[in-house]
This record gives structure tokens, sequence and C-alpha cells, in this order.
């Protein structure tokens, strides 16, 4: 079956009405897959897919990609997105200017050697889990940043707040080839 373009979203009312009342079929998508423009893969179901999408089109969960209205059945995309560590900056509001450019430029620094993308929102910097969560979590904790901390939080929680390109920076690739400096696990 060839997709070349979105019909909708299940969240979209009209949508969700039909699709209530279908039988849908998934088609899972990991968030690197889900940044592709041409794809082949099947379905849940068992139903070959090939997805020939117009250039700069993004995937996003509950798309709905095929829809048989005699039928009563639909492929939806399951667009399935790792976690993300969030980083708070907002207790560098209530530090003294230079160790608040200090901490800040010192986190550029850690997040940068190790090769982690990120978007910074207001007062939080996004960074998607390109190693092990421990890994991140032990270079956090190494550097001991004043007036930052930090968490993890699943991929679905944050894409609502992103714009397409800062989605595309977190969840495009996050996972393909992670570089580190970490050797080692601390702790």
């Amino acid at each position: 079956m060839l997709v070349e373009s979105v019909l909708g979203n299940e969240t979209e009312p009209d949508w969700g009405a039909r699709l209530e009342a279908a039988r849908v079929d998934s088609l899972v998508l990991d968030q690197w897959e889900a940044q592709k423009n041409r794809l082949r893969k099947q379905t849940r179901g068992g139903v070959e897919v090939a997805l020939s999408l117009g250039r700069g089109t993004r995937l996003r969960d509950g798309d709905v990609l095929c829809w048989d209205e005699r039928a009563a059945t639909a492929i939806v995309a399951r667009v399935q997105l790792g976690e993300v560590m969030v980083v708070d900056l907002s207790g560098l509001e209530n530090e003294p200017a230079e160790l608040g450019l200090r901490s800040a430029v010192e986190l550029g620094h850690a997040i940068g050697n190790q090769h982690w993308p990120a978007v910074v929102k207001g007062t939080r910097l996004y960074v998607p889990l390109t190693v092990d969560r421990r890994v991140m979590d032990s270079v956090m904790r190494t550097h001991d940043f004043a007036g930052i901390s930090h968490d993890f939080v699943p991929g679905t929680e944050v894409i609502a707040y992103l714009a397409p390109h800062e989605a595309r920076r977190l969840f495009g690739g996050a996972d393909q080839a992670p570089h580190s400096h970490v050797s080692a696990l601390v702790g």
C-alpha cells in the first residue's frame, strides 16, 4: 500500500469519531523512522506500507495514513519516542550572575563534549537519551552544577512543547550512532 499524504490525526474530532467505530491497524515507528519521507514497513496487522511523503513531512503519533470508508478500516501511525533528560535551569535565576554564567557555560561544555543534541525552551534544556540513562545521570551528577537540576521524562511529555525543527533536533536520529566520552559508569 502506497501512502503519499497524511489524511488527518486521531486527535481531530472528525477523525476521532470515525476511528472509534473502525478497525484500526497500527504502523509502529520509532522516533527516527517518523522523520523519514520514504520508508517501507509492515503494520502490526501485516500490511506492507510504503511511505512516499512530501519533503519536510514528519509523522506524528495518531496520524491517519489510510482510510477505507466502506470497510471502516484505518492504518494509524504509532510513534514511539524515547526518554528525554530535562535540565531545569530556573535555579540559576537566584544565583549571583557570575556563578550562574559559569554554571551555564560548564553545562554547555559538558553537554557539547558528549555530542548530545539539546534544545533550550525558557528555563529548561531538553536532551534526548542517546546513551544509557545511567551514563547521562552520572555525567550530570559528576559535574554537580550549581543551580541546575535534572530529571528524565518520556518524550511524549515533551514533544507537545516543541516546534517541528526542535522535535527533529531531539527525536530525529537521536538513537543513531551515539557518541560519548564517558568510559565508565560512576556510582
